[in-house]
């Protein structure tokens, strides 16, 4: 038998895990056991099902165990009364920053959760090679939501912003993350690089072409995750958009911000979608909308949107300093703006489950509430009224509802009450 190559090597083990997660073994449940926990007399929306309709979803060591029309009530342990909300697949937030005492700019993800609904976060860069083994065994580790993460090409993440991490581009050092990748593959899902002119400086193409360098280099598929707003020039957002290959992720895609002489060259410009993140889009770049404290305009999703880049995920871009904004980029928030922009609720669910979760590589996963399926769960209201948004360049737009955080479930323990006992989690 030949030998296998490393890259051969860790496919047939991505392959082998992912038969495991699909199927995972479970205990056959008599008809006179109890769930764990049933969530009962919700509207269920689960895009991963196509199903929208009142149910009750049984919980049972941790896992999805029943998505019926009722459960008798003599069946559960313990129960949360969703009468009236929605229930829905735990979010999933493709672009967050969740390393505090690490990255400069962090939050503690489960002190999101009660805001966001978010049972899976990742982080967006926070960690560069040389801070990123803190991340993994003193952040990951004992964080109850599920935590993935970019490692930044620059090889000190954001530990100094707002001192920029590219002016030096010795930084971003090639070799060293292509063995960070390697070496973390269960947690890292690829590498991410700002390419904001007040971040690069004038290195142009340099650090996007070292992170693709590295995600080449490392032994399996792994992807970019390409920040823009306010690049150096209008050639250089297109020669970005052109660079970047299927699968990757183009974040902040209908960021407003201008370069640092205030001139718009994101991919709007002069009020037309550039034709390069049409070909991007078309050719399967994936468009994240990466709100933050910055980086969404409405007049460029406007006319983004309709010409063929619609959103294939919603993510918060949720920080120290965008948690402050006026824009409020909490992700129920954020999904909430784009209902107003005429997104189905169905659509904008969908956005923030079951399409970062392909992205991530992690569906069927998560991002669904299937039978069998880690029982992460986010129970919401829609309100509906009369409702305001702002973006992050002071647009105001008038919607006729948001969406209302109520109560999160990580893998199938509550956050707050109804509390397990003993209090204990995966």
């Amino acid at each position: 038998m030949p030998a296998l190559s490393r890259r051969d090597f860790l496919a047939l083990s991505t392959a082998a895990a992912a038969v495991g997660l699909a199927a995972p073994a479970r205990g056959a449940m008599g008809p006179n056991d109890k769930y764990d926990l049933v969530i009962r007399g919700g509207e269920v929306l689960d895009p991963s099902q196509s199903l929208r309709a009142r149910r009750d979803v049984g919980i049972r060591w941790g896992t999805i165990e029943a998505v019926q029309e009722a459960i008798p009530a003599e069946r559960a342990l313990k129960s949360i009364d969703a009468s009236g909300k929605l229930v829905m697949p735990g979010l999933i937030d493709l672009h967050c920053h969740v390393y505090p005492y690490g990255s400069a700019i962090g939050i503690p993800a489960d002190e999101l959760v009660q805001f966001q609904g978010t049972t899976t976060v990742v982080s967006a860069g926070d960690a560069g090679v040389n801070n990123l083994a803190a991340l993994r065994r003193f952040i990951v580790a004992q964080t109850r939501a599920r935590m993935y993460a970019f490692v930044h090409i620059a090889n000190n993440g954001l530990s100094a912003f707002p001192v920029a991490e590219l002016h030096n581009i010795d930084t971003a050092q090639t070799e060293a993350c292509a063995m960070a990748l390697a070496e973390n593959s269960d947690f890292l899902l690829g590498v991410k690089v700002r390419m904001s002119e007040n971040v690069i400086f004038k290195h142009g193409l340099e650090p996007l072409k070292r992170g693709i360098q590295a995600c080449e280099m490392c032994g399996w598929p792994a992807k970019m995750m390409v920040h823009i707003g306010g690049v150096e020039s209008k050639e250089l957002m297109s020669q970005i958009l052109d660079l970047m290959r299927p699968g990757d992720v183009l974040t902040h895609a209908y960021s407003g911000a201008p370069n640092m002489s205030s001139v718009f060259t994101n991919i709007v410009q002069d009020g037309k979608l550039l034709p390069a993140a049409l070909a991007a889009k078309q050719r399967g770049v994936m468009f994240d909308v990466g709100h933050g404290g910055g980086s969404f305009d409405f007049t460029v999703a406007e006319v983004a949107i309709p010409g063929g880049c619609a959103p294939d995920t919603i993510s918060s871009d949720i920080h120290v300093f965008s948690g402050n904004s006026p824009g409020i980029p909490f992700l129920p928030n954020v999904m909430s703006k784009f209902m107003t922009l005429g997104f189905t609720l169905e659509q904008v669910v969908a956005m923030a489950t079951t399409a970062p979760a392909k992205i991530i590589s992690r569906a069927p996963k998560i991002g669904t509430l299937q039978v069998g399926a880690p029982a992460d769960v986010a129970i919401m209201e829609l309100v509906e009224g009369p409702v305001s948004f702002v973006d992050t360049r002071n647009n105001r737009r008038e919607g006729k509802a948001h969406l209302k955080p109520i109560q999160t479930v990580i893998n199938g323990v509550p956050f707050g009450r109804p509390y397990q006992a003993p209090f204990s989690v995966r």
